[in-house]
């Protein structure tokens, strides 16, 4: 189908292109034409930009009329249809031949080279030169101001002025006086099979309806005015064989039917249709006026400026069982908002739902660096997340901003179609580009938007992520792509030698600016937040820095300074001021042995690396070193507050309390849950207290939630807790636990020497001789050697097997188990154990 269009965008790959009735189409970058195809072509294979290649925005501007072909309609998931186009004369010209060309024709053609007295143009007609003098192009270059020169590839308004050897070579112009000038006529010989749009007529008008009127052109060619298409000034004024100036607008190829405008801006080839100011898009109209119903197509208003606007049917009510056509009667006022700008019908596009009368973007330009919007997850991929905002507007959070920290499993934490809280890092309109975050320390951010150099004046507080750490400092970057550089010096009040193993890439930081030079693009910065105050203010600099300095999740060092009965008091390195925390024995480790053991073999002065902050109430800090718990929080994977919890999560968090009617486990960020006694494990529960011990790491699952009391209940079946990949998970546990156990051995080498020798080098499955000393009533027994020396070793009645145990006599057996804290060893004389050592 061949149409008249009209340029809307331009970007790098494709040109967007209005059409009649509210209509787009994208033409690739390679229908353009093809000389412009060759050089794409050659850029490839080279790999660099041919000298005569230039870009679409080079040749193209908004509001150019031109004639395209359909080449494709295709349907995408969400049910919208994308009409692909083309301009490539070829494919528009088609239907002419070289006998059929004319003095006087207009039709489009491309620049493919650029000669000494002018330029080849291809007008698409196989075995046709046409050649383009400069005196025939001075008026129109001059014009569009886009350099000296036509540019390969730019597609133009050609009126044919001379035709020679029949139809083989022709001269044309695209002088403008003369192309705003031509007219279609008889004697250029026009038939149904090479029509094209964008050709003026006169037309005489055969047949007025409600709808539009039929006319007849060219002595014997038919064609429709629809009612969007008739002259604003004149619609109630045409009568039948009246005369008048028309633009054909389209041509079916397969039915021939012929559509037309009789709008003035078309009626001149080479204008251009009148535009909307750029303050009424999106403009709310408190009144607008029903000109005219429609009951298939929809209705004609004119809005409070006196333009003229049109709503579809879909547009009138918010779905179909609420359209009432009678509410729609000449005369009638009702509220819209502005959603579109249609070019080629020159008339706004407007809704009555309430939902885009109320929504906050309708477009890109309405949306801000720093704004804190609503999305909906639509994909995820290696780069990053899809976000739809509105309808028509999608944003990119790339991966390095899916949390604060960076995840490994993103897809664990995201589904398709959730509903999403991100703020906009960067807004380009022109290229339709949005980049957001979902960082919360940025999200929540209270402090100032930097997205400017200009806005950068030294002593501004705000929040950034650093992008490069290396031995000279840290790269931070901010909105709009701002980036500044933190040096060495500035990154602590003590020296760090190594940035890279102190900050990571995407870490959210507070930084301070020293220096900016605007038209340079350079930003010097500090980390030293405390240190650039004056001597007036450093008292209550420090007291208020005191008062909440940790983030929960935080990661630091800390250094053992006392232990007591059910914790260790410890400092925190990084700090100057030497802060100090608290860290709870049971949460020296995810189990609740090794924490006891942990807490046994630690002396005053140890360092603990990588602990986590799990609350600053400003003067009591409680820190934990459980593996599951810091992942989980470092992976996104916990919720921050009640109103996060969604029934079906998975949560890692640790037992709080454990009563006879059930189990309570608390989250990071101080959210509690209980789990009945029905739902704490696979097997039946008579005692609470022989399943679970407070301190114990789970992972539980949310049952539900209640708002009014703000309860949650949990699941701890280790059936209905599992993520999936059940054997991975117990295999994670597992290599924990024997690090941990290392880490044991390694502290308790540094105790008593020989006791410590001998639980280190006592592994289970180890085979050690023996001597049987004693049995107990309830049937264990007691073993020593040398081995052994100072430690309990015992063999349960089940693990004596069928041996006879005589105190004196020497005996095999397999270490099962070794008790550090108690020191006690457990063994087995099993055969059927001892058999299958290797």
């Amino acid at each position: 189908m061949l149409l008249l269009g009209c340029i809307k965008e331009v970007t790098d790959y494709e040109l967007v292109v209005n059409l009649p009735s509210g209509l787009s189409g994208f033409v690739p970058v390679t229908q353009i034409s093809d000389a412009y195809s060759k050089l794409l072509s050659l850029q490839v294979a080279q790999g660099e930009l041919p000298e005569d290649l230039n870009s679409l925005s080079d040749m193209y501007s908004p509001g150019t009329l031109v004639r395209c072909i359909v080449t494709s309609v295709e349907k995408s998931d969400d049910g919208r249809r994308s009409i692909k186009l083309s301009i490539d004369p070829k494919k528009v010209n088609k239907g002419l031949n070289a006998s059929a060309l004319a003095t006087g024709m207009l039709l489009s053609g491309s620049v493919s080279s650029v000669e000494d007295h002018g330029y080849l143009i291809d007008i698409g007609v196989i075995g046709t030169h046409a050649f383009l003098p400069h005196e025939k192009a001075k008026s129109y270059i001059k014009a569009i101001k886009r350099g000296p020169d036509l540019k390969i590839g730019q597609n133009l308004n050609c009126i044919i002025m001379e035709v020679k050897n029949e139809g083989r070579v022709v001269r044309v112009s695209i002088d403008r006086s003369e192309v705003a000038a031509s007219l279609a006529t008889e004697r250029q010989n026009w038939t149904l099979s090479n029509l094209l749009p964008g050709l003026v007529v006169k037309a005489r008008v055969q047949k007025v309806a409600p709808f539009g009127m039929k006319v007849t052109f060219l002595s014997y060619f038919t064609g429709i005015v629809d009612f969007m298409h008739m002259d604003p000034e004149k619609s109630m004024n045409y009568a039948p064989d009246q005369v008048v100036k028309a633009c054909v607008l389209s041509v079916h190829p397969s039915s021939k039917v012929v559509r037309l405008t009789l709008r003035p801006a078309f009626l001149h080839p080479g204008g251009s249709p009148n535009q909307l100011s750029s303050d009424r898009m999106g403009a709310v109209v408190e009144e607008s006026t029903v000109k005219a119903f429609y009951k298939q197509f929809g209705a004609l208003f004119e809005l409070d400026d006196g333009t003229l606007a049109f709503a579809r049917l879909k547009h009138l009510s918010k779905n179909r069982k609420s359209f009432k056509p009678g509410a729609f009667k000449a005369g009638s006022k009702h509220k819209c908002r502005i959603i579109d700008y249609s070019l080629m019908d020159e008339m706004c596009v407007v809704s009555l739902k309430y939902q885009i009368i109320e929504a906050r973007f309708l477009q890109y330009q309405d949306i801000h660096t720093g704004d804190v919007v609503q999305g909906k997850m639509l994909s995820l991929k290696p780069i990053g997340m899809q976000v739809k905002v509105a309808d028509g507007i999608k944003g990119l959070v790339p991966s390095l901003h899916l949390a604060d920290v960076i995840l490994k499993q993103p897809e664990k934490k995201y589904n398709i179609g959730d509903e999403v809280k991100c703020r906009v890092l960067e807004c380009n309109p022109a290229g339709k580009k949005l980049i957001l975050t979902l960082k919360k320390s940025l999200i929540q951010s209270k402090l100032p938007i930097l997205s400017n150099y200009e806005d950068a004046k030294p002593g501004l507080i705000t929040h950034g992520f650093v992008v490069c750490a290396r031995e000279f400092g840290c790269i931070v970057k901010f909105y709009n792509d701002v980036k500044g550089l933190v040096p060495k010096n500035e990154l602590s009040s003590e020296p760090i030698s190594c940035p890279d193993k102190v900050f990571y890439e995407g870490q959210v930081v507070k930084v301070m600016v020293l220096k900016c030079e605007p038209q340079q693009e350079r930003l010097l910065l500090s980390f030293r937040l405390s240190g650039k105050s004056g001597p007036e203010d450093k008292r209550e600099c420090t007291s208020k820095e005191k008062q909440v300095k940790y983030q929960i999740g935080q990661i630091v060092d800390v250094k053992v300074l006392k232990k007591k009965d059910n914790g260790l008091e410890v400092a925190i390195l990084e700090d100057e001021g030497n802060v100090v925390a608290w860290i709870p024995t049971l949460h020296l480790s995810d189990f609740v042995a090794t924490s006891k053991l942990l807490w046994h073999c630690l002396q005053e002065g140890d360092v603990l690396p990588r602990v986590m902050c799990l609350s600053d109430k400003g003067e009591h800090i409680i820190l934990s070193r459980k593996s599951a718990v810091i992942s989980a929080v470092q992976e996104e994977q916990v919720v921050r507050s009640f109103f996060e919890i969604q029934p079906g999560m998975l949560l890692a968090g640790y037992v709080r309390n454990v009563m006879p009617f059930g189990v309570f486990v608390e989250f990071p960020f101080g959210v509690t849950g209980l789990a009945p006694k029905v739902s704490m494990s696979d097997k039946f529960v008579t005692d609470t207290k022989d399943h679970f011990v407070v301190g114990q790491t789970v992972i539980a699952k949310v049952i539900s939630t209640d708002e009014e009391k703000q309860r949650v209940l949990l699941n701890l079946k280790v059936s209905e807790c599992s993520s999936g990949d059940s054997a991975a998970e117990s295999f994670a546990l597992l290599d924990q636990y024997f690090k941990e156990l290392k880490e044991i051995k390694d502290l308790l080498r540094r105790g008593e020497p020989s006791m410590a020798q001998g639980l280190c080098e006592l592994v289970p499955g180890k085979e050690l001789q023996l001597v049987a000393q004693d049995v107990r009533e309830d049937g264990s027994a007691l073993f020593s050697g040398s081995c052994v020396t100072g430690l309990t070793v015992i063999a349960t009645r089940y693990h004596l097997g069928d041996k006879n145990i005589v105190p004196g006599k020497k005996m095999k057996a397999l270490v099962l188990h070794v008790d550090a804290l108690t020191s006690e060893v457990y063994i087995s004389l099993r055969e059927e154990l001892l058999k299958q050592r290797p």
